[in-house]
């Protein structure tokens, strides 16, 4: 796949949505550079830019939790990618809940 398309902001960064393939929870929105992109890719698995440690991040590194790529899109504007995915570990929050959307406004 070509990423020339994608349109990166300013730091080179891209929001990226991880959907539970199963029951369509949104697990987590985190961000993707160029490199990132494309170890998910090619790798199929979930690969992220931290931006509070400015380096590369495969999801589940440390927690056993990783997210297998089962399908991946971009929008209409190719500046967001959605992936739907296969959450190893019923965790995908730093917090230790299921999805990083717990805490309800309305």
């Amino acid at each position: 796949m070509d990423i020339s398309k994608f349109k990166f902001d300013k730091d080179g960064l891209i929001p990226a949505i991880a959907q539970d393939h199963k029951d369509g929870t949104v697990l987590m929105l985190a961000y993707m550079n160029k490199e990132s992109l494309r170890k998910t890719i090619d790798t199929k698995e979930m690969w992220y830019w931290s931006r509070s440690r400015k380096c590369l991040w495969h999801k589940g590194d440390t927690s056993g939790n990783i997210q297998k790529v089962k399908e991946l899109y971009y929008d209409c504007d190719a500046d967001a990618v959605l992936a739907r995915i296969e959450q190893v570990g019923d965790v995908a929050c730093h917090t230790g809940e299921r999805s990083c959307f717990f805490n309800r406004m309305i």
